[in-house]
């Protein structure tokens, strides 16, 4: 019988360097994500308190 040769995938390890690379930009991803959302709630807050303070609105119930 002849030896039939059979290709086989060679399995490698990870590569330390690409599991770096793609955890730091995924990491800067969602950094700058929640960076952003931080930024518009201080936004929302900052025009809160200066509609307040100009005396647009009140926190108060009018009766």
């Amino acid at each position: 019988m002849a030896g039939h040769k059979i290709a086989h995938a060679t399995l490698k390890g990870p590569s330390v360097v690409k599991e770096i690379c793609i955890g730091t930009v995924l990491g800067l991803i969602a950094g700058g994500m929640w960076k952003m959302h931080h930024w518009n709630e201080q936004r929302k807050v900052k025009a809160f308190y200066d509609l307040l303070e100009k005396g647009e609105i009140s926190v108060v119930v009018e009766e």
